[in-house]
């Protein structure tokens, strides 16, 4: 199978999250903390487990990961404020407090970027492809800096910026669509590139001419059901 150029497209923007970084297994890390936790103190089950990351949580804002995986218990709770406390029991402070268990692993641990999503950075820049970072995350401004990454991308919509913005959380096509206005290219002549089941629909339905998912566990045949035109398990796929 002959891999697509991605110089040839208008611009590519892309998912940070198992995309750029491997910040999800930070992610995901501080999820499972989290309900592990929250479920044995509420009497909640059956037990969080990977599967519930990714059907649930991977590429959604915050708060919305965490009304998704109780509604998928029939767990309702106040939806609160985003300046609640991290031990409030309403939806945004229990994402706060996931929230906390990030920032502290980030902190400790540092993040450096997939070295093959770097090669395909720098082949990209080399043929003056513009590219842009669409990220559900609160924390992507932070990331991007630690991997040193920052400096690549002249557009990042992130969760700050879809709050700001009122823009509706992946799988709707808002973020990237938003993307792709910011960095002035048309999606019908660009490229998206996802790890998340939500972040494929998103990009799918935002009218993308190519929607490459990036299997870091969610699972190619969940990406291509999802609606990606190509899966690779690395970017430097795309490069040699």
């Amino acid at each position: 199978m002959t891999l697509p150029d991605l110089t040839g497209f208008d611009g590519v923007l892309f998912d940070l999250d198992g995309v750029l970084t491997p910040t999800a297994q930070v992610h995901m890390h501080a999820w499972q903390r989290l309900f592990d936790e929250l479920f044995a103190a509420w009497g909640i089950q059956p037990a969080y487990t990977e599967r519930d990351y990714f059907d649930h949580v991977d590429g959604k804002k915050r708060y919305d990961g965490v009304a998704a995986v109780l509604r998928s218990r029939s767990v309702e709770v106040k939806w609160g404020d985003p300046s609640d406390a991290p031990d409030a029991d309403t939806v945004c402070g229990i994402g706060n407090r996931k929230n906390a268990f990030f920032e502290a692993a980030l902190r400790e641990d540092g993040i450096v970027a997939y070295p093959g999503s770097v090669r395909l950075l720098d082949r990209l820049r080399e043929a003056g492809t513009p590219v842009g970072v669409v990220s559900s995350s609160k924390n992507a401004a932070e990331v991007l800096r630690t991997a040193g990454l920052t400096e690549r991308f002249a557009v990042v919509v992130d969760g700050v910026l879809a709050e700001d913005e009122h823009l509706a959380s992946k799988p709707a096509p808002d973020m990237f669509a938003a993307g792709a206005r910011l960095l002035g290219v048309d999606p019908a002549r660009s490229a998206a590139v996802e790890d998340a089941l939500s972040g494929v629909r998103s990009a799918v339905a935002a009218g993308y001419r190519l929607v490459v998912g990036v299997d870091r566990g969610t699972g190619a045949q969940q990406l291509a059901a999802a609606g990606a035109h190509l899966v690779v398990r690395d970017l430097g796929e795309l490069v040699e």
